[in-house]
């Protein structure tokens, strides 16, 4: 669709046509669904994925239409009457019925705050076309009586006067107006033909609304049925997470558990090779203990001549103390002999002076 106007699309065939005469005045996007001609009761898809669905307003037909154009595809050209009701069957879903496409088409919204903006509109769309129908009315009603008018003037001037220069004229616009009131009394008769037909077909498609809202309750029990399903997979996700996180704390236990056994396997094989160790020395103990027999015999000689040592020891300190005793005595003898012998020495000296004195007197 381009942003200054939109396609012409034809109600009959549907095909695009340049045209600027059509204004956009609202544009969202939605899945598009048609109801099933068959059943009358089930959704058809009409489009693989969002599309953009408009209100157009239509300036020289002064109508209004819902248009949604999918690739080179037109999926929704509905043009908009009074008679036409939007319905909300849940929170992001609308229906409407179009009695000149003979279909029912649903739009699936991503929120509920975009339904809401599409029902608000279409409502306003439907007042407008209410008021430009009623305008419309009005228009012809007024034709007609002013041709009927004009008509019975022109047979009152032709009963008056047959000459003058304004006769070929007057006659002239009474023939238009003739083929006029023609044309319209032709119009109404289509129209009351349209309207019965409108009349048919609406009343088939209320029934098929109606079957569209028992079929709507119907998806309502299956949704709550599947919403209790669905509470009850939840819960039993929750219970599936709650065992799962108990495997986890056991792997994980079963992990410190492993590790533990790992490490008492490597200490029972140190005690193991301790033992071994152990074994094979209890091998030489006897011969240890006959060594330590013979170290046990050295040691008790030994201590038997030690022994004897410190008598001996003890012996020989007493021998020590008597000799320095002796030693000492000795030294006051020696010392008293030396005295007597520095006595007699000098005693000696005084006798050789003596002597030498006698010598040198005689």
């Amino acid at each position: 669709m381009a942003a200054a106007g939109g396609p012409d699309l034809s109600p009959v065939s549907g095909e695009v046509e340049p045209g600027v005469r059509e204004q956009p005045i609202f544009t969202t996007r939605a899945h598009v669904f048609q109801i099933d001609p068959n059943t009358k009761k089930n959704w058809v898809p009409a489009s693989k994925q969002a599309v953009t669905v408009s209100y157009f307003y239509d300036v020289t037909r002064n109508s209004y239409r819902i248009i949604s154009v999918d690739g080179a595809k037109v999926i929704i050209n509905s043009t908009i009457t009074p008679n036409m009701t939007f319905t909300k069957t849940s929170q992001k879903f609308g229906q409407w019925a179009d009695s000149r496409a003979n279909t029912v088409f649903g739009l699936g919204f991503s929120s509920e705050q975009q339904l809401t903006k599409f029902a608000e509109k279409f409502l306003e769309v439907k007042e407008a076309a209410r008021l430009a129908r009623d305008k419309s009315q009005e228009k012809i009603e007024t034709s007609s009586n002013h041709s009927q008018a004009s008509s019975i003037n022109g047979t009152d001037d032709e009963k008056a006067s047959h000459a003058g220069p304004a006769d070929t004229h007057l006659k002239s616009e009474n023939d238009k107006l003739k083929i006029a009131l023609t044309q319209s009394a032709a119009n109404v008769k289509k129209w009351e033909v349209e309207l019965q037909t409108l009349r048919e077909s609406n009343a088939r498609l209320t029934a098929a609304l109606q079957e569209s809202a028992a079929s709507a309750e119907q998806w309502k029990r299956q949704f709550s049925v599947c919403r209790d399903e669905n509470d009850r997979l939840r819960h039993k996700i929750d219970e599936l997470e709650e065992q799962c996180s108990e495997i986890n704390r056991e792997k994980e236990k079963n992990t410190q558990l492993k590790r533990r056994i790992e490490e008492l396997e490597s200490e029972l094989q140190e005690k193991e090779t301790e033992l071994k160790d152990l074994r094979k020395q209890s091998e030489i103990i006897p011969q240890l203990m006959s060594e330590c027999e013979y170290v046990s015999e050295k040691l008790e000689a030994a201590e038997r001549d030690n022994q004897n040592l410190e008598d001996k020891v003890r012996s020989l300190k007493t021998d020590i103390e008597e000799s320095k005793y002796r030693q000492r005595h000795l030294k006051v003898e020696l010392k008293n002999f030396l005295e007597v012998l520095d006595g007699k020495i000098d005693d000696l000296h005084d006798f050789r002076r003596g002597l030498s004195k006698l010598g040198t007197d005689n």
